[in-house]
């Protein structure tokens, strides 16, 4: 029999883990609580976070989540990973300066099954709960629908910032986008959810999952915002379309690479966020930092080890460090697998930003362009930085920013 005095202090110690890197936590009190009931009664919280399968692939900003639903699972939690499918047809509104174009059934499910195959990198499969909100909405009749839309007043629909701005601007919103933050909150009433998760962009739905639970008689849900993790800049969200991005699916050495580029301030986030240190080791890697016992390129390579190795293994995290190390360490040299590509010269003198675009160093010419601008492209070695340039057929070594090498051979 655990007495309240020690059911007490473990419940302190799961909210202390659970605390780390969020934005806020609705309520802490509630969550305290809900932790001691579920130590008393043996009984396992129910943790859900919805995913919207709108792209297939995930780059670690999607893991901030991830990882704390991985933390309340080491804690003995039951993890319910939702695949919005039936949203995602809908598209969700958040952000959006315009309507979103719905995507067909099979765009969704093909998507889902890829992110299943990437998120079970860090959850426990077997002891992840994975559920289609499809299963419950999709057989919502017209009366149960008409009783969700009462639920809500338009007026709080227009506190939403992204709604109120295109409401002011004259831009459209659809009745069905004003369903999506109400679907997302039956979620939560259908599941009994005990604790939801999601980032501080989604705010308004979460919370709108915790009134809806209060109006049914259900035991509101503790809401947990983490931070939208910045990209490779310091400066924006991660993004793809920003470019400023780390794939979990890319390459080992790519990885490294770009985790060694990162500020040492922003390091220290990622280490919050995405490092499985334990809390009292992060505060003495602070503290070494800032008082110089510890170098920040030293923290930052065991950072990229840890993560890399978390994807691709240890043996692969070792072998993209210590190629890194002949890059751009004191024996800077060349990688030792360049891959080489074959390309058909089309013409006498081919266009450069057309070979970077054919033979797939860039994904397209202006891509090249920017790169070639911003001082980004070395071949044989030399700077090129004229984007208008063009080569003679032969066979060139190309540099594209700090990490890609191509060498092309003409044919």
């Amino acid at each position: 029999m655990i007495t309240p005095d020690r059911r007490f202090a473990e419940a302190k110690k799961q909210l202390e883990t659970i605390k780390r890197g969020a934005v806020e936590v609705i309520s802490e009190k509630e969550l305290l609580q809900k932790f001691e009931k579920s130590i008393k009664e043996k009984r396992p919280l129910k943790i859900k976070a919805g995913f919207d399968p709108t792209a297939p692939d995930i780059h670690i900003g999607h893991t901030v989540l991830l990882e704390k639903m991985r933390q309340f699972q080491e804690l003995g939690h039951e993890i319910i990973f939702l695949i919005g499918d039936f949203t995602g047809m809908i598209g969700d509104p958040t952000g959006r300066s315009e309507t979103r174009k719905p995507l067909t059934k099979e765009d969704v499910l093909k998507n889902a099954e890829t992110y299943k195959k990437q998120v079970f990198r860090i959850l426990e499969p077997e002891k992840t709960k994975v559920v289609f909100n499809s299963d419950w909405l999709s057989k919502m009749d017209v009366m149960e629908l008409v009783k969700l839309g009462s639920m809500e007043t338009v007026a709080r629909m227009l506190e939403r910032e992204d709604f109120k701005k295109r409401f002011e601007s004259h831009q459209p919103i659809t009745i069905l986008e004003f369903y999506y933050p109400l679907f997302q909150a039956y979620d939560s009433v259908f599941l009994k959810a005990d604790v939801e998760l999601g980032g501080t962009d989604q705010r308004f739905n979460i919370l709108m999952g915790r009134s809806m639970q209060k109006m049914m008689g259900i035991e509101e849900q503790v809401v947990i915002m983490m931070p939208l993790l910045e990209g490779l800049d310091g400066v924006n969200k991660m993004s793809k379309s920003l470019g400023n991005y780390i794939g979990i699916t890319e390459s080992p050495k790519e990885m490294f690479g770009k985790l060694m580029s990162i500020t040492d301030t922003l390091m220290l986030r990622y280490y919050e966020l995405l490092s499985r240190i334990s809390l009292e080791e992060l505060k003495k890697l602070k503290k070494g930092i800032e008082n110089g016992t510890v170098h920040p390129k030293a923290a930052k390579e065991n950072l990229a080890l840890e993560i890399v190795e978390r994807y691709w293994g240890k043996d692969a995290a070792l072998s993209a460090k210590e190629e890194f190390g002949h890059i751009f360490g004191k024996d800077k040299g060349l990688p030792d697998d360049i891959q080489v590509f074959e390309l058909k010269w089309e013409e006498e003198e081919m266009w450069i930003p057309k070979i970077m675009k054919l033979s797939g160093l860039t994904s397209s010419t202006g891509e090249a362009m920017r790169v070639i601008k911003q001082g980004g492209l070395k071949i044989d070695d030399q700077k090129c930085d004229n984007p208008d340039a063009k080569l003679k057929k032969g066979t060139y070594l190309f540099k594209a920013g700090k990490r890609k090498f191509l060498k092309i051979e003409g044919k």
